[in-house]
């Protein structure tokens, strides 16, 4: 599948809430990942994927087959839409709507949250742009802030992955910012 600029997941989106309105119902998403990165920061002007989380769990199934028709329409792949991300998702801190559209609202974590959610998943080539902007996003000044920008993410960080985002939160911080 060719990579989604914003156009065309706001178009996605608009038409899984029509037909969420179609069947008396409206959707409610939460969007991390690539996404998130489009839609809330303009940090990238593109993403393989719309990685969501359904913030109403009795909706799931009616959601997972209206994007399923949402694909069809658009002959794009059935999991353009998906809840991969979620693992990596330890409870959530709401950062404002980032979509809204008939039978649609689309949320975003806070920046640390998500910041977070790339620390644990960290792939050096993929996450380290959406994560630079990100952090970039909560320091003001670095000077000795290390320690309590940490603090502000720790409690996001799924606890197997923590080692993991830890090492990559340092890495990052001084790749950016360099010892502090």
């Amino acid at each position: 599948m060719a990579l989604l600029a914003r156009s065309d997941i706001e178009r996605a989106l608009r038409r899984l809430g029509e037909l969420a309105l179609q069947h008396g119902e409206s959707v409610e998403l939460l969007a991390v990942g690539g996404a998130a990165m489009v839609l809330a920061f303009d940090a990238r002007l593109a993403t393989h994927d719309v990685d969501a989380v359904t913030l109403q769990p009795e909706s799931a199934p009616l959601v997972r087959r209206l994007v399923q028709q949402v694909a069809a329409e658009l002959s794009w792949p059935a999991d353009w839409l998906n809840d991969g991300a979620k693992g990596f998702l330890m409870g959530w801190r709401d950062g404002g709507v980032i979509y809204a559209a008939p039978g649609i609202v689309v949320h975003c974590p806070v920046p640390a949250q998500l910041l977070a959610m790339k620390l644990a998943a960290w792939r050096d080539d993929v996450d380290i742009q959406d994560a630079s902007c990100l952090l970039r996003a909560l320091v003001s000044a670095p000077s000795g802030q290390q320690e309590t920008v940490w603090a502000t993410i720790e409690p996001f960080v799924v606890p197997s992955q923590m080692l993991k985002a830890r090492y990559a939160f340092l890495d990052l911080w001084e790749s950016i910012y360099g010892n502090d």
